[in-house]
C-alpha cells in the first residue's frame, strides 16, 4: 500500500469509528477501493500472464512471496466470505456465480494454506478473465451491503452460530500454514 492509500485508510478508520463522521468514512472507503481497483484494471491491461504468475521473492515473508493472481484471489475471497457469510448472512458470490468452475480454482479457501511453489502452481491454473469477473461482482455486491450498513450495525458482534456456519463451509483452511 502506498503512502496516499495508507493515509486514506487511516482517515477512513478514524471516520467510521464516530457516528457523526460514519458516512464520510464510507465515502472515503469507496474512494480508496476505487483507486485500488483502477490499479488492478491497469494490471489487466498492461501485464502479461507471466507477470500475474511470477513470484520474484519466493523466500521472502508477507506479500513479497506471493503472485499477483494469488493476491487478487486471496483479497476478494476474504471480502466475499466476510461480506456475504458473516455480515449479510447470504450466499457468497463465489458459490452463487459458480466461480470455482469458472475461475478453474482447485480450492474454495482464501489460499492461506498455500506456500511457495504451491502459490505459483495455483496462480497458473486460474482463468484470469473469470477472476476479474469475480472481483467486479464481489466489489459491487460488497458496496451494496456497505451502503445499507448502519453505524449501529457496524458495532454488532458476529454470533457463534454464524462462526460455526462459516467453519462448516470449509472456506477458511485449518491447515497449519493458514493459521
Amino acid at each position: 500500500m502506498n503512502k496516499a492509500w495508507s493515509e486514506l485508510n487511516k482517515t477512513m478508520q478514524a471516520q467510521i469509528k464516530k457516528k457523526d463522521t460514519y458516512e464520510a468514512g464510507i465515502a472515503t472507503l469507496f474512494d480508496l477501493r476505487n483507486q485500488l481497483m483502477k490499479i488492478l484494471i491497469l494490471f489487466n491491461e498492461e501485464l502479461s500472464r507471466e507477470d500475474f504468475d511470477a513470484i520474484p521473492f519466493i523466500n521472502a515473508g508477507g506479500y513479497h512471496s506471493k503472485t499477483i493472481a494469488y493476491s487478487m484471489w486471496h483479497i476478494f475471497r476474504i471480502e466475499d466470505i466476510v461480506a456475504h457469510t458473516l455480515i449479510n448472512e447470504d450466499e457468497q458470490v463465489f458459490f452463487s456465480g459458480n466461480y470455482q468452475e469458472r475461475i478453474q480454482s482447485p480450492i474454495i479457501t482464501t489460499g492461506n494454506e498455500l506456500v511457495k511453489e504451491e502459490i505459483a502452481d495455483f496462480s497458473k491454473q486460474l482463468h484470469l478473465k473469470e477472476l476479474y469477473s469475480y472481483m467486479y461482482e464481489v466489489k459491487d455486491s460488497t458496496e451494496k451491503i456497505i451502503n445499507c450498513l448502519s453505524y449501529e450495525e457496524l458495532k454488532k458482534e458476529i454470533s457463534g452460530e454464524r462462526k460455526e456456519y462459516l467453519k462448516a463451509l470449509n472456506v477458511v483452511s485449518n491447515d497449519e500454514n493458514a493459521i
